[in-house]
């Protein structure tokens, strides 16, 4: 269809997916002009320093249109992208409704007690399955009176409160919370379902040409897909009305969603984990995209890049030891 095909639309699915999601386009960009129209160095209110940037950056001669453009056209090119964005969460959003239940135990074995594909009633902590995935780090599951403050909500869980699912193997160390997350087999049915191909979830990576990947030339991962498909997950083992009294409100539960998908875009933008963090990233592109450059970007230990990065280290650690 003539909406469907239009670039500015689809260029939206693939940065809402990948950048950043949870935005206002057209004052994103008006914004941003007025920005560099006024020569400003203070950062975009509402919005992450790097989006308006990265948005630029992504598409060829976007930056022209706008400056010389009157000022419906970029609120026209701000709907479109919005549009586009909204459109590829919507379509995940219902997409992926179905295919979580698939992932929450092994291959071949069953859900107990059974998990209805169209009701979302018997899911989050009303289920013993989803209870366990959803149960925020640090809190025991199996403590019978931790479950029943879970699920009667008298025990609020908000978005900083990273569920299990997000770790590997579903066991959180808190004498190393980076241990394992963002790395769970549920997290990588999710990512590779969304980008790659949802019959090749727990096969090997493999280049698809139908997939969203492929269709937009990604070849490596990027913190905002990773923040993107935790909160797509999340929604779809904890529906609004779960774990609500009578008061809760629809509202509550998508600043909730926003301030999940936040606090981990927070954790991968944060300089004092860019070490962890790179490791992360390289991890991910190694399982999803094997035979990118990306991927097999590790540095030999006696390289000289390797020396220099050490030295470099060891400098930072004397500096850091001469001002204490």
């Amino acid at each position: 269809s003539r909406t469907s095909s239009n670039p500015l639309i689809l260029h939206g699915r693939h940065f809402g997916r990948t950048v950043f999601v949870l935005c206002n386009y057209s004052a994103l960009l008006t914004a941003g002009i007025l920005q560099l129209e006024e020569l400003q160095d203070s950062p975009l209110e509402d919005f992450p320093a790097e989006v308006f940037t990265e948005l630029l950056d992504s598409y060829p001669g976007l930056l022209d249109r706008l400056t010389n453009g009157e000022e419906d056209d970029i609120i026209h090119v701000g709907d479109m992208l919005g549009k586009g964005a909204s459109g590829a969460r919507g379509d995940d959003t219902k997409t992926l409704k179905s295919a979580v239940l698939e992932w929450l135990v092994p291959r071949g074995q069953a859900v107990i007690p059974p998990l209805s594909q169209n009701i979302k009633s018997d899911r989050g902590f009303n289920h013993e399955v989803t209870g366990a995935l959803l149960c925020p780090a640090g809190l025991d599951w199996l403590d019978a009176e931790t479950k029943q403050s879970l699920k009667s909500g008298e025990t609020a869980v908000s978005g900083d409160q990273w569920p299990m699912f997000l770790y590997s193997g579903y066991v959180y160390d808190s004498e190393d919370p980076w241990k394992g997350v963002l790395r769970s087999e549920i997290f990588i049915f999710g990512f590779k379902y969304v980008f790659t191909s949802p019959s090749l979830v727990d096969k090997e990576p493999k280049a698809m040409r139908s997939g969203n990947a492929y269709l937009h030339g990604m070849k490596c991962i990027t913190k905002g897909s990773l923040a993107y498909i935790a909160m797509q997950a999340r929604m779809k083992y904890d529906p609004p009305f779960i774990l609500s009294s009578s008061v809760f409100s629809q509202t509550d539960t998508i600043t909730d969603s926003e301030n999940f998908y936040h606090s981990i875009l927070d954790l991968l933008e944060d300089p004092d984990e860019s070490e962890e963090v790179g490791k992360l990233m390289i991890w991910w592109t190694r399982w999803v995209f094997p035979n990118s450059s990306s991927s097999q970007c590790s540095i030999s230990k006696n390289s000289v890049l390797s020396k220099i990065r050490e030295k470099c280290a060891a400098l930072r650690e004397q500096a850091n030891a001469d001002v204490h």
